[in-house]
């Protein structure tokens, strides 16, 4: 065994093998993967190998794509066959909302360029005449997908990077790793030991256990999953070609057809199990679990129901094993949590097609410090400590149970929560707060009427009305809204300036007092990450930046200290409450409670902040606003909240002050014209296609700053465009194509209704050529063609006159 590799992977299924492989086609060559039995033995080896393009986001769609892609052409790469069979799939819609679904993961497809197609039931007769259809509304054909045998594949793969350079090294047990003061790890086996600058995480089942040996605890449940295969069936053997993989959401089932047989494998809706809960044993290789087929008699009735055929057949198989499982389904990929080059690439369900994307997207990211797709939905820091345990187990099994059912906009499942609430979680419920997690933080989406409860779907709701009014105290009066959950940093030492002039492309606060916003990019300018700065005194910064960021922005800031540096980086994310309180009559409610001067002649102007007392609660008053009114975030001692809040809405209350949720105000962020980070700001483009420039200081100097100096000057083949969208009863959510003719010319990133403006607007990424204002273009809503037309000016207050006021 090699002393020294710069990766070393821990984990030989189809992750681990995939990001071997990707690794050596970005030239790095010095890997080695160690596996402690044979490759795929953990659950790789005994899963059913479905391969399918169908996903709900863009970011996945594209990296859904390279499964396919790879295990078709492998064989000629390597000469090792990956068993693929390319029969194609067909997913069932039952529901208007699943056909409202369907159409959406359409315009994701068609924009990535995933052949599919929406067929009717007797089209689905056609393809699968052994299917009974009467109660299915529409199918979701995509032609390319099919299975493929997991070892195969997996093996194939290992072939390819063996044949680039990596070295494997099987059953050779990993009892441990450690961090040496070089900042390399050692991985510790008991055939010697390895030291390696990068180390990886593949360890499938396995991972939570060996992630707890640096200190992780990662959110990751192994869930017992069971398929079925029958005996030989006449009807199965009259077919002159093997019919497509079919996902039935009614049974919550997938079928496939396995030799002259049938293989079907429930995702039970009740009952699931958690398995190892308490530790796997590590000589847990290759085997199975007990069946437990009571639990699958209702999946399996209704499986009956759609395929009768097979009821008349014998169980010739069952295979009953474990399969990781997270709490939002998705997979973990990227760094972990405080620690440098410490990377994971586990926690997957579907492991066998998205063992190479994940390997490719990864592989990217350690190589060039980014990847061209949107990585956000995947990075590990999506989950902090609070996702553990209990949660981690609840919220995985009741991800497995709805496996096959769609995942509505603005649906949040009750199951774990809540979690990360504020002192105003009961206050803000008796108000009848309809709420939502992010990172966590229950926050208040709107405010429905008492017994009211929001049906989901992507259409307008029954949330509408109630939501433009809430836009409308905000624009007319004043409202009011609990942002605790934003991200909170102190950065702090003589060289606190020198760090956020190295990370931030803005310029950096020169005197107290002063706000600005500023990205953050990687070396490769794309965007990072996003954070307002606060200067409060020399070598004292307060910076915020979006709840879900909160683990990523505090490592890329700590990770960015150079050696020597005088710098500390605090998160303060649990110290402080804070409070939005906006619109118009926003200074008359709070001069009320304070002494301190709050107009522009008192220098308090917009993009400043000063620390106040209101109703005898210090405060960290900053004047910004998401909203685009007149307003402050009040930053209080998270103990005080609950006072702050009861003293402004006591206050308020001649004004018509109203609270408001995240709902309105994505409706007013948007008639502003303002973007977002994860969805119009994200590491695959640059400032440059963003348009914020105007957020780039001109000096430079910052990391990034070289590749935005060149595409400003070469032109870049894509814009961000705000636009008016002629929608009816549907407005653009993001993901959806923008179309000129037949041809595919871009792709929304965010949308929604202008309750104030009365227009449904979105922002879109489009080629050049459609970026002018005055430019149309078709937006695909749910399947129609709405006309886009390019505006100039945000649609509401474009000379910022009432925020400046």
């Amino acid at each position: 065994m090699k002393q020294y590799a710069r990766v070393v992977i821990i984990g030989g299924g189809a992750l681990g093998a995939g990001l071997l492989y990707f690794l050596t086609k970005e030239g790095w060559n010095d890997v080695a993967l160690v596996e402690k039995g044979e490759l795929t033995s953990g659950s790789t080896w005994h899963a059913a190998g479905l391969i399918p393009h169908f996903i709900g986001g863009l970011s996945m769609a594209k990296l859904h794509q390279e499964g396919p892609a790879l295990y078709k052409a492998l064989e000629a790469e390597t000469g090792q066959a990956t068993g693929w069979h390319g029969c194609g799939s067909i997913r069932l819609a039952l529901t208007e909302a699943e056909v409202d679904w369907f159409h959406y993961v359409k315009g994701i497809l068609d924009t990535v360029g995933s052949e599919c197609h929406l067929i009717s039931p007797a089209e689905i007769r056609k393809l699968h005449p052994l299917l009974i259809v009467d109660d299915v509304k529409m199918g979701f054909y995509t032609p390319n997908d099919g299975h493929t045998d997991p070892a195969s594949g997996t093996n194939a793969m290992a072939t390819g990077a063996r044949m680039g350079g990596a070295q494997i090294y099987r059953h050779t047990q990993v009892t441990g790793t450690r961090l040496l003061e070089s900042g390399e790890w050692e991985v510790i086996t008991d055939k010697g030991n390895i030291v390696c600058e990068h180390l990886v995480n593949a360890a499938g089942s396995f991972a939570k256990q060996v992630g707890e040996w640096v200190g992780l605890d990662l959110p990751i449940v192994n869930m017992e999953h069971h398929y079925l295969v029958t005996d030989n069936l006449p009807e199965v053997e009259a077919l002159d070609r093997e019919p497509p993989v079919v996902r039935d959401p009614r049974a919550s089932c997938y079928y496939r057809q396995e030799q002259q047989g049938i293989l079907i494998g429930p995702y039970e809706r009740a009952g699931a199990q958690a398995w190892g809960l308490d530790g796997i044993d590590w000589g847990f290789d290759m085997e199975l679990l007990s069946p437990a087929l009571e639990r699958l008699e209702t999946s399996l009735e209704y499986a009956a129901e759609r395929i009768p055929c097979w009821t008349n057949a014998g169980i010739k198989r069952v295979v009953n094993g474990p399969i990781t499982h997270t709490p939002d389904g998705g997979f973990l990929l990227g760094p972990a949590e405080g620690l440098r080059n410490y990377w994971l690439c586990c926690g997957a369900s579907i492991g066998i097609t998205q063992g190479p994307g994940c390997g490719k997207y990864l592989a990217q990211w350690m190589v060039h410090g980014q990847t061209e797709i949107n990585v956000r939905d995947m990075d590990p820091r999506r989950y902090g400590k609070w996702a553990s345990g209990d949660y981690a187990i609840a919220k995985s099994i009741d991800e497995y149970q709805q496996m096959y059912q769609p995942h509505l906009p603005g649906e949040y499942r009750d199951v774990g929560r809540p979690t990360r609430i504020t002192p105003l979680y009961e206050t803000l419920k008796n108000a009848e707060a309809v709420y939502g997690d992010t990172f966590g933080w229950e926050r208040a989406k709107w405010y429905a009427a008492a017994g009211v409860e929001e049906e989901y779907g992507f259409r307008r709701n029954n949330s509408f009305e109630a939501v433009g009014e809430e836009c409308r105290a905000v624009r007319e009066d004043v409202g009011l809204t609990d942002l605790t959950s934003f991200a909170k940093y102190e950065v702090t030492g003589i060289d606190s300036h020198a760090l956020l002039e190295r990370v931030c492309a803005n310029r950096v606060p020169a005197k107290d007092g002063a706000v600005v916003l500023s990205q953050m990019l990687t070396p490769l300018g794309g965007i990072e990450s996003e954070a307002t700065v606060t200067r409060l005194a020399k070598d004292h910064y307060y910076l915020l930046s979006g709840a879900v960021a909160e683990l990523h922005d505090f490592d890329w800031l700590v990770q960015h200290i150079e050696p020597g540096e005088d710098v500390a980086v605090r998160n303060v994310t649990d110290d402080y409450g804070v409070l939005v309180l906006s619109g118009p009559k926003s200074r008359e409610v709070l001069s009320s409670l304070t002494d301190a001067g709050l107009a522009n002649e008192d220098d308090f102007t917009w993009m400043s902040a000063k620390e106040i007392t209101v109703s005898e609660i210090a405060i960290r008053a900053l004047r910004v606003s998401y909203v685009g009114e007149l307003g402050w975030e009040l930053h209080c001692s998270m103990d005080r909240l609950a006072d702050l809040h009861d003293a402004l809405m006591q206050a308020g209350a001649p004004q018509g002050i109203r609270r408001f949720g995240t709902y309105a105000m994505n409706s007013l962020r948007l008639e502003k014209a303002y973007k977002g980070w994860g969805s119009e700001l994200t590491t695959e483009i640059s400032l440059v296609e963003a348009d914020m420039l105007r957020f780039a200081r001109k000096s430079g100097g910052y990391i990034g700053a070289d590749v935005v100096e060149r595409k400003k000057n070469e032109g870049v083949p894509i814009h961000l465009v705000y636009c008016e969208v002629d929608a009816v009863d549907a407005d653009p959510m993001g993901n959806e194509p923008a179309l000129s003719g037949d041809d595919i010319i871009g792709v929304t990133t965010s949308g929604g209704y202008g309750h104030i403006v009365k227009k449904s607007l979105a922002f879109a990424y489009v080629n050049s050529g459609f970026e002018s204002p005055g430019t149309t273009f078709d937006i695909r809503i749910l399947g129609e063609r709405r006309k886009a037309t390019v505006l100039a000016q945000a649609a509401w207050d474009p000379a910022n006159e009432r925020l400046k006021g």
